[in-house]
């Protein structure tokens, strides 16, 4: 199984979420890559079949980097602004949680636009 948090595996994850954020295909606003799993917060367009987005996605990643997904993913509607930050705070956090390292800003494998 591919570590998602190698170097080159890291950059390549956070390359193609920035070009589906880059093409509308989704607005993401906070990507975190921890080794096995990733958080997102995320939003797509209102036309768009959120499953199909996210496995085409992780198709693309299994073909050119060997990664091997979960089959389904979990999902959370977020209503407001408390509950985007609460969200966003607890993925910052997880490499912290977990001793990847002691700070939220030390860890590199992110997109977070939620910072703006």
């Amino acid at each position: 199984m591919a570590m998602l948090c190698h170097p080159a595996n890291a950059k390549a994850l956070l390359a193609s979420a920035e070009y589906y954020h880059e093409k509308t295909t989704w607005f993401c606003y906070l990507l975190l890559i921890m080794p096995d799993h990733l958080h997102a917060l995320i939003s797509f367009p209102r036309d768009a079949d959120m499953r199909l987005v996210v496995g085409r996605w992780k198709a693309w990643q299994t073909r050119t980097l060997g990664i091997i997904w979960q089959d389904n993913f979990f999902d959370h509607r977020i209503r407001n602004a408390r509950e985007l930050q609460l969200k966003a705070d607890y993925i910052r956090q997880n490499p912290v949680v977990k001793g990847l390292c002691h700070q939220t800003g030390d860890w590199p494998w992110v997109i977070d636009s939620t910072r703006l």
